[in-house]
């Protein structure tokens, strides 16, 4: 298991690899120490970068969602959302056969393991305004503006 730490634009990241896929992408409060850097985490962090330069828009990741069946359902609507584009969370539940379960939805989409890549950002409240989010509005907001959304 490899473990990649940098410093982005929009914060500290750490980046985990497992068995040849990228299990975890999240901000984290400081630079840890870099274990076993492999060239999956170099690409990751490289195809991060380029998102955040506005150079990328689709992600060449080898990953892997590690979660309950429901919330690897939910994650694998939210990798469907184009960039630039927005989905409601009522979207998400209605695509999932869900519509009843929107807290359910909510919360699946709030432990995300995959921050960009399984583009959370991207899910917004049916009337427009832009919810939750597990690392802040403020972090919402700026992924949001990389992808001219606001």
């Amino acid at each position: 298991m490899g473990v990649l730490f940098f410093e982005s634009k929009i914060g500290f990241i750490k980046i985990t690899e497992d068995d040849g896929f990228i299990t975890e992408i999240k901000l984290v409060n400081d630079v840890g120490k870099s274990i076993e850097v492999n060239e999956n985490l170099i690409q990751a962090q490289n195809e991060i970068e380029e998102y955040l330069k506005k150079e990328r828009k689709v992600f060449d990741l080898p990953i892997k969602l590690k979660g309950t069946d429901f919330q690897k359902k939910v994650w694998n609507e939210l990798l469907k959302i184009p960039y630039g584009e927005t989905d409601s969370y009522f979207d998400i539940a209605k695509n999932i056969n869900k519509e009843k379960a929107l807290r359910a939805v909510g919360t699946a989409i709030g432990k995300n393991p995959l921050l960009i890549v399984v583009p959370c950002h991207r899910v917004i409240n049916k009337n427009g305004n832009l919810g939750g989010f597990a690392c802040g509005l403020e972090v919402k907001k700026k992924l949001l503006k990389t992808e001219n959304i606001i």
